[in-house]
């Protein structure tokens, strides 16, 4: 059954305008003009047709992948809900993780919660491109702004010290 990953990097609401999903694998260009690009993928696991996270990885045109980081489903709670919801226990193979067998008209990644994943790619991201994910999303990075309160001014204490 298919993967159904240009559904799923949809899910991930990667604010890249420069982007294309080849088969499994998500690849963009963060960045207009410069030679660096951004590929995600798939990470499999040890049993046939199930995925445990993604693979993010910076790739140079002319010196191939740069850096990576695997990014797993379990430590980013995208399927905590789910395997809480079904009972799933931890240890199992269906713990954390999606494989391509699923119900007709339904995405094999079901459930998944992708808020944590989305928030490491920006992190990921923002040491290789730095600035790319503010230009694609001014919205989002001005609500992040911290607004600073006035402290209180400080006062002496009103109690005698012999």
């Amino acid at each position: 059954m298919s993967l159904q990953a240009a559904e799923f990097f949809a899910e991930l609401c990667l604010p890249f305008h420069d982007h294309a999903v080849v088969g499994a694998t998500y690849f963009a260009a963060p960045v207009s003009g410069a030679p660096l690009r951004l590929r995600i993928e798939f990470t499999a696991t040890i049993h046939a047709d199930t995925y445990g996270g993604l693979r993010v990885a910076v790739i140079h045109p002319d010196r191939g992948e740069i850096d990576a980081v695997a990014l797993s489903f379990l430590d980013h709670g995208t399927f905590h809900r789910r395997d809480e919801a079904n009972n799933t226990r931890p240890n199992t193979k269906q713990y954390g993780t999606f494989s391509t067998y699923h119900h007709l008209g339904r995405p094999p990644w079901e459930g998944a919660v992708t808020t944590g994943l989305r928030d490491a790619i920006e992190q990921y991201t923002a040491v290789w491109f730095p600035g790319a994910w503010a230009a694609s999303t001014p919205s989002r990075a001005a609500s992040r702004s911290a607004h600073r309160a006035p402290a209180p001014p400080a006062t002496r204490s009103q109690a005698r010290t012999r």
